[in-house]
């Protein structure tokens, strides 16, 4: 629809004016309502044209002045224009933005978007996620902070500046200045991948910059202990209460396959008696949010049974008394020091253990094992197959040397 505009360039005489030069501006009026935009010049009222809307004179400099107001005029029909092809509400105000520049959306930076997500992120700690994952995104802020930083000389970036380049750079030094091992590189770049493609989903990116780049997670050696192990660690004991402690939850771990946050929460509403008649724990894992169905086996429970006294007398309501896992950790190195183990332990090895010693190693289908580890895929749990697997080959690599073929049997002819 036609609306009625004008364009005028005029003397805005400041108040207390004493003489001297005055600032020009444009007047923009449309429909009747107004707005006013400075031309950052000047003119001496009595060299100034009210009717033109000029300067008057011949000299250079008023010729000069006379020209810079003409290409702005040239820029505000231009604007004019602008707005109706877009097919925008014409108005005054809409016209000033458009003419200074302001109309067009500032662009989407990276460090923005990903700081936001985080604090929505937070937000959703306890309902849906947890603390360590917030942490987790939270140290990637930090790295590709300083990633900018070695790169670009920036604090932030475009979304749209992204490309193939960026990851790659990204990983890089990811691995060469921060020097962080390959898989945990990929988990960094996995959770900017998030960003990127929420970014993508929201229409502010017009090209996956991911596109063609793989993240390829490296299989890894996990720790567990064996069944003689085991066996070793249960029947040690230890005059430090400390360590007695530990070994108690780390034992309880074994046997139920809970990860460090999970054993750590467990309340006594956790445990109700299973479909069996017998003690299961119902519990939901922090780190998925995917329920853990777990019948209890007779250690577990005399070790709740152990505790039962002392975690009333916390009058926390936890069901053990869990130590910081970095405590747990520390002492584990001593319980294995102590025990002859040739190998580093930490807590999440209890998990392990479970998953390979005592579930998958004694006949327990990997679909009832991932059912109790509250795996959300079955993929993750199949990695404790190949675990097994090689067990079994070392176990039976030893058999081959015991049974060797008799003198009776005849050996079979190798092509």
């Amino acid at each position: 629809m036609h609306k009625n505009f004008s364009f005028l360039f005029y003397l805005k005489k400041p108040k207390n004016y004493n003489g001297g030069s005055a600032p020009i501006y444009l007047r923009v009026t449309i429909e009747g309502k107004r707005t006013e935009i400075s031309t950052q010049r000047q003119c001496a009222p009595e060299k100034w044209n009210s009717h033109s809307g000029r300067m008057v004179g011949v000299k250079e400099d008023v010729r000069a002045l006379n020209v810079y107001l003409d290409t702005l005029l040239t820029k505000a029909y231009e604007a004019h224009r602008e707005i109706l092809v877009s097919g925008m509400p014409l108005t005054a105000e809409s016209f000033k933005l458009k003419f200074i520049g302001e109309d067009e959306e500032r662009p989407r930076m990276l460090m923005e978007i990903y700081e936001h997500h985080n604090k929505q992120f937070a937000e959703l700690v306890g309902k849906e996620y947890s603390e360590g994952t917030l942490k987790k995104f939270k140290s990637c802020v930090a790295s590709l902070r300083l990633f900018l930083h070695w790169k670009l000389k920036k604090e932030d970036v475009s979304i749209k500046s992204l490309g193939f380049e960026f990851i790659t750079d990204y990983e890089f030094y990811l691995k060469s200045v921060q020097n962080i091992q390959h898989n945990t590189a990929m988990g960094y770049i996995k959770k900017l991948k998030k960003i990127i493609r929420q970014s993508v989903a929201n229409n502010w990116l017009d090209k996956d910059p991911f596109m063609g780049y793989k993240i390829r997670i490296r299989e890894t050696h996990r720790n567990f202990l064996t069944g003689e192990e085991l066996q070793i660690l249960c029947a040690k004991e230890f005059s430090i209460a400390r360590l007695d402690h530990v070994k108690d939850i780390f034992l309880f771990s074994c046997f139920t396959g809970l990860a460090y946050a999970d054993v750590m929460k467990l309340t006594a509403m956790d445990v109700a008696t299973g479909i069996d008649g017998e003690q299961w724990i119902f519990t939901k894992r922090m780190k998925t949010d995917t329920l853990s169905r777990i019948p209890l086996l007779p250690i577990a429970i005399a070790i709740i049974g152990k505790y039962r006294d002392y975690s009333i007398k916390l009058g926390k309501g936890y069901l053990l008394p869990v130590l910081s896992n970095q405590r747990m950790n520390s002492y584990l190195k001593e319980i294995t020091d102590a025990c002859g183990f040739k190998k580093e332990l930490t807590f999440h090895c209890a998990r392990h253990t479970f998953a390979t010693t005592v579930t998958l190693a004694n006949g327990v289908p990997i679909e009832t094992v991932s059912e109790m580890l509250g795996h959300s895929s079955l993929r993750t749990t199949q990695h404790y197959g190949k675990i097994v697997d090689r067990k079994i080959s070392n176990d039976m690599s030893g058999l081959r040397k015991i049974f060797q073929i008799p003198n009776s049997i005849p050996k079979a002819n190798t092509p």
